[in-house]
């Protein structure tokens, strides 16, 4: 195989075979091509697309490039969900207990921050001593002990993935459907999924910022992993405010405690319900999602959600205590009230840079190498749709440096737009796409 040739073909709008596909990701996950020629063939296929084969192979080799992860002999079914990141996004941290306390086995694999999106790492590391790096003999005894671990990706699953995905993000050609889709499948399939709910979101702060782009991306995942004979259900949730109220790490962490205690924001728990309803009639714990829903909606009413989210902090050497007594968790130097500018209601918010506002206080990172302080942020409990009045509180910031929080009682008003005319609120879901193999 020349390189030059699969250059060339595609650029030209032809298929690539998947012997072709296949000798490409093995050449350059061993570093046998060089990142000029893989970054031309990446900008072909972006210029170009793929069909449905095409991506397909492309992922099955993504994800055949480091191990592949079979769990049957702990777990014998396995589901798991992914979001495409949002602000405010914690679902992770209140739905996967959830499923777990039902009896459905859940060994997630999690990222870190991207951009302006928060990491589910990232909010579970505000708990004093908790750890996602597991081996993977940690992972299964976790996974069969108790029926529930989060851990960081090991670099071992799909490598191919995280050497594509950093050229992909400094050549201009992250965002192709097949490209994001075959990255985020890979993945799962490399860590040994059965079924998987994909939260696909849309919006102002979301990747995909229609909801027809959204959809175009969540049914290519889903005809990947029917292709790769994996049962998948795609929602496409809107990302046009930031979901619940809270906004960086350790208060979204207690958030969702409050949430697994039967509080917290209705948005929020509708979200985190139907995501986890979706899993449990995944899993074939339900015959139909209403019946999977209840079964949701009991754990978290009894209790069990919650210790189910206890018994996984302490098994990974996080502080229990700080699940009993939020207070606990880390607390910024300064919180101060957010007052509204104007009176009117709200009909819109950049989300995208609320998420940035949550950055800057130094919740993410700007860089790689920047530290994140679990607890700064800010909650903001107003929604699209809501009546203000100028001078009122409508959420409070967290910061760690006074001049940060000035800065942040300027940009966060900024971001919000109010309108005098009455606003419709926001829908949390638009579409549902489901796969065949779902019956």
């Amino acid at each position: 195989m020349r390189m030059v040739d699969l250059i060339a073909r595609k650029r030209d709008g032809d298929e690539l075979t998947t012997a072709e596909i296949n000798d490409f990701i093995r050449g350059y996950t061993a570093d046998a091509i060089p990142d000029y020629q893989a970054a031309a063939l990446l900008m072909a296929i972006y210029l170009r697309g793929m069909n449905r084969r095409e991506t397909v192979d492309l992922t099955l080799a993504m994800a055949h490039s480091g191990d592949m992860l079979d769990l049957h002999d702990v777990a014998p079914f396995i589901v798991d969900k992914h979001s495409s990141g949002g602000v405010g996004d914690k679902t992770s941290l209140a739905v996967l207990p959830l499923v777990a306390a039902v009896g459905v086995p859940v060994g997630k694999m999690s990222g870190r921050g991207l951009g302006s999106s928060g990491g589910t790492l990232d909010k579970m590391e505000s708990f004093a001593g908790w750890s996602g790096k597991l081996s993977l003999g940690q992972f299964r005894r976790q996974l069969r002990d108790i029926g529930l671990v989060l851990a960081g990706q090991t670099r071992d699953l799909a490598p191919a993935d995280g050497k594509l995905y950093a050229l992909r993000d400094v050549t201009a050609t992250v965002s192709n459907s097949s490209l994001i889709a075959a990255s985020i499948m890979s993945k799962k399939l490399a860590a040994g999924t059965d079924a998987i709910v994909l939260d696909v979101k849309t919006g102002s702060g979301a990747f995909m910022p229609t909801v027809a782009a959204a959809e175009e991306l969540a049914r290519v995942m889903v005809e990947i992993g029917e292709d790769a004979g994996r049962h998948v259900v795609a929602l496409i949730s809107d990302m046009n405010q930031p979901l619940g109220h809270a906004v960086g790490n350790a208060l979204e962490v207690r958030e969702a405690i409050d949430t697994l205690r039967g509080g917290g924001p209705d948005d929020f728990w509708e979200h985190c319900r139907v995501v986890a309803g979706h899993m449990v009639l995944l899993a074939g714990k339900a015959a139909t999602l209403e019946e999977a829903e209840a079964l949701i909606a009991a754990a978290r009413a009894d209790g069990r959600g919650l210790a189910k989210f206890r018994e996984m902090v302490v098994a990974q050497g996080g502080d229990g205590r700080q699940v009993d007594d939020p207070d606990l968790l880390p607390k910024a130097r300064f919180v101060e009230p957010l007052e509204a500018r104007q009176s009117g209601y709200i009909a819109a918010m950049d989300t995208s840079e609320l998420g940035w506002v949550c950055v800057r206080c130094g919740g993410g990172r700007m860089v790689k190498s920047d530290e994140i302080d679990p607890g700064v942020g800010f909650v903001l409990p107003v929604k699209i749709g809501d009546y203000i009045e100028a001078g009122q509180e409508i959420g409070q910031i967290h910061a760690g440096d006074e001049m940060i929080l000035q800065q942040a009682e300027r940009d966060i008003p900024a971001a919000i737009t109010v309108s005098d005319e009455p606003v419709l609120p926001q829908p949390l879901f638009y579409a549902t796409i489901i796969g065949e193999r779902r019956a």
